[in-house]
């Protein structure tokens, strides 16, 4: 008798799990869309964050094509209608939606640790984490350099590009914003990395960086799109520019096999971040912040870097960046945090209170600049 009742409980038991078992795998996916970017950049994403996040969950995780800015994001918050449920912004548009009380607050604490066992907080690159963000990956101006000889020694600094007397040729620059450009030429003229916010605070600074930058006249040309600066190294218009260090990466991968590429000098490259952020008020904020959670643990950080030339924003993931998938390049040269020596951050947060003033004056130094 006892058997029997055993028996049937335990057939009780299987039936039960068997129609949860039925329920988990028919009933509805909760769904989750980020919002990215189109192209290269939204593809890396989908394929290394989006897609597994949504396979491990049990989500429909989408994505949104997202342009920029911070309009479209407060609509949303306004309205309580929410397209988006996390979203990936460059660093100075998730700095002036946080100001603006647009975007969630981020628990650090809650980040996955690095597989050693290091906190999140030591193993993102400074200014990763923010109080509104959790950056994903680095992109950095750098210098790059025509496949051009110089003699015995190439140039291999950040102040070799203004050294004419040694290196000449024309040095492309793009000219539509002062920001990086007047960096770049504070830190060439020998101010500390510590400092160059303090100097270009003042007219006096500002004017120091674009006096460095008249050592150039007659050495520059100006460019409206990294595609057009590579194009001016590879055809002899200019042997330096200074663009994106992906712009490097998508001119060496349509370079034909066996024919020069170019250099990259990474001295001083001056690095923003690209993170993401969660829309203020969203009813799937919990959700959402799990898929922040895993999108940038170290193991997805290093699948995202192998498929596009961003750099993974934590120090633990360069040890897994592979071979890009689609074109079997190597992606460790051409990623920013895996040449992190003297890199140094542009702050965003001065840009926003003092990008009005600047532009005044870098619009009157190119009224009298080349005008290449």
């Amino acid at each position: 008798m006892k058997k029997w009742v055993v028996t049937l409980a335990v057939a009780g038991v299987v039936v039960a799990v068997g129609v949860a078992g039925l329920f988990w795998f028919t009933r509805p996916k909760p769904e989750l869309t980020i919002a990215t970017w189109e192209g290269s950049y939204g593809h890396a994403q989908a394929s290394a964050q989006i897609m597994p996040y949504g396979a491990a969950h049990r989500v429909n995780a989408k994505f949104a094509l997202y342009d920029g800015g911070t309009k479209a994001l407060a609509g949303q918050v306004a309205s309580h209608r929410y397209d988006w449920d996390a979203v990936d912004m460059e660093l100075p548009d998730a700095v002036a939606a946080c100001d603006s009380g647009l975007l969630e607050k981020i628990d650090a604490a809650s980040l996955a640790a690095a597989p050693g066992g290091a906190p999140a907080a030591q193993d993102f690159v400074p200014g990763a984490i923010g109080p509104c963000w959790v950056a994903s990956v680095v992109y950095s101006q750098v210098i790059a350099v025509a496949p051009v000889k110089f003699g015995d020694k190439g140039p291999a600094t950040l102040a070799d590009f203004f050294d004419v007397k040694h290196f000449g040729g024309k040095r492309a620059l793009n000219k539509s914003s002062a920001k990086l450009t007047i960096e770049m030429a504070l830190l060439a003229d020998g101010v500390a990395p510590k400092d160059v916010y303090n100097v270009l605070s003042s007219p006096q600074g500002v004017a120091r960086a674009l006096r460095k930058l008249d050592s150039l006249r007659g050495n520059l040309v100006w460019y409206a799109s990294p595609a057009e600066a590579t194009a001016m190294l590879k055809d002899g218009r200019a042997v330096f520019a200074a663009l994106p260090n992906w712009a490097v990466f998508d001119a060496d991968s349509e370079t034909p096999a066996g024919m020069p590429k170019l250099a990259i000098i990474w001295d001083h490259q001056l690095y923003e971040l690209e993170v993401l952020a969660i829309p203020k008020g969203n009813p799937k904020a919990t959700r959402a912040m799990d898929f922040v959670r895993f999108a940038t643990r170290t193991e997805n950080l290093g699948k995202m870097a192998s498929w596009i030339a961003y750099g993974p924003a934590r120090k633990s993931a360069l040890a897994l960046v592979q071979k890009q998938p689609e074109l079997h390049i190597d992606m460790l040269p051409y990623l920013p945090t895996a040449h992190f020596a003297t890199a140094f951050q542009i702050d965003d947060g001065w840009w926003r209170l003092h990008g009005a003033d600047v532009a005044v004056f870098w619009q009157e130094w190119l009224t009298k600049s080349d005008p290449h």
